[in-house]
């Protein structure tokens, strides 16, 4: 499935202005703000998850989302806070000048192996980050997500989805996998227990020809497997309309597909994404709020 290709994970975010100060100033020295997006009603896929009201999207990564895997940030107005559950285990990324922000800032890190660094964004997301040079290519390495039975879930991820094995690793009870050798890879691991999600689940997306698309819906009909959103266009004011088909994996981790080309009509860099974030958070009263609770709880 060479044609497919890993886009980005979901986050929600509850306290905007701490996570765009996480993201432009502490970890991703080199990030940009790819675009953002403001919506006035939940999205038909639930792309921010199960809220109708008006929330933002925010695309941040390392370069653009052609080539790059970048982390989609979802802000519900209104929702300051979610619960965090065992199902994203973190995003792995290189880059020796984050730690060296890191540290400069203050921003908490655990050392937890040879120039390895594991720090958290806000919100509680896991973060490890490899003390070693950024590359001249993605700098994100691999995100890894929680599963019940390991079996079950390879099956699902290479014979369903397409996916190859990279990587096994029995004592660690761990496999690595990806659609191509240079793509940012997904690494499953086995925690031996339920998996639960909580309110802060995220969501991994893929994009394939969209021709694809009903083929892989017509696969999982087939196979008694779980579609949370059957074949749908999405709509964002002013650019292009993508067509999704959003599942669910053995243990509720929930995958969106897109249609490729239109993704890559949608996805393209707007130089005012900086700009929009900064005029929405102005804006933006509860962000102004939530910062004040935050500082409160964390004083006393």
């Amino acid at each position: 499935m060479a044609l497919r290709r890993a886009l980005h994970f979901v986050f929600k975010v509850g306290d905007r202005t701490k996570t765009a100060t996480f993201y432009r100033d502490v970890v991703l020295t080199f990030l940009q703000i790819l675009r953002h997006e403001e919506f006035e009603e939940g999205c038909k896929a639930t792309c921010n998850g199960p809220y109708d009201g008006k929330w933002s999207k925010t695309m941040v990564g390392f370069g653009p989302e052609d080539n790059h895997f970048v982390a989609e940030l979802t802000y519900n107005y209104g929702v300051g806070e979610y619960q965090l559950g065992n199902d994203f285990l973190g995003l792995t990324l290189q880059s020796s000048k984050a730690v060296s922000n890191a540290k400069r800032l203050g921003w908490p890190l655990t050392e937890v192996g040879e120039a390895l660094y594991l720090t958290h964004a806000p919100g509680g997301y896991p973060f490890y980050l490899v003390d070693k040079e950024q590359p001249p290519s993605d700098p994100v390495q691999k995100v890894c997500l929680a599963v019940s039975d390991l079996q079950k879930s390879t099956h699902y991820w290479t014979t369903l989805l397409g996916m190859k094995v990279m990587e096994k690793n029995e004592e660690k009870k761990t496999v690595l996998m990806g659609f191509t050798d240079t793509q940012c890879k997904l690494e499953l691991h086995d925690i031996c227990g339920a998996v639960d999600h909580r309110t802060a689940f995220g969501r991994i997306a893929f994009s394939c020809p969209r021709e694809q698309l009903p083929d892989l819906e017509a696969l999982m009909k087939k196979e008694n497997q779980k579609i949370l959103t059957p074949l749908v266009s999405l709509d964002t004011p002013g650019k292009a309309t993508v067509e999704v088909v959003i599942l669910a994996d053995p243990d509720g981790h929930e995958i969106c597909f897109v249609g490729d080309e239109a993704f890559r009509q949608l996805s393209m860099v707007d130089p005012k994404g900086n700009e929009l974030l900064d005029k929405a958070m102005a804006e933006d009263k509860s962000d102004e709020w939530f910062a004040k609770h935050n500082r409160q709880k964390a004083a006393a």
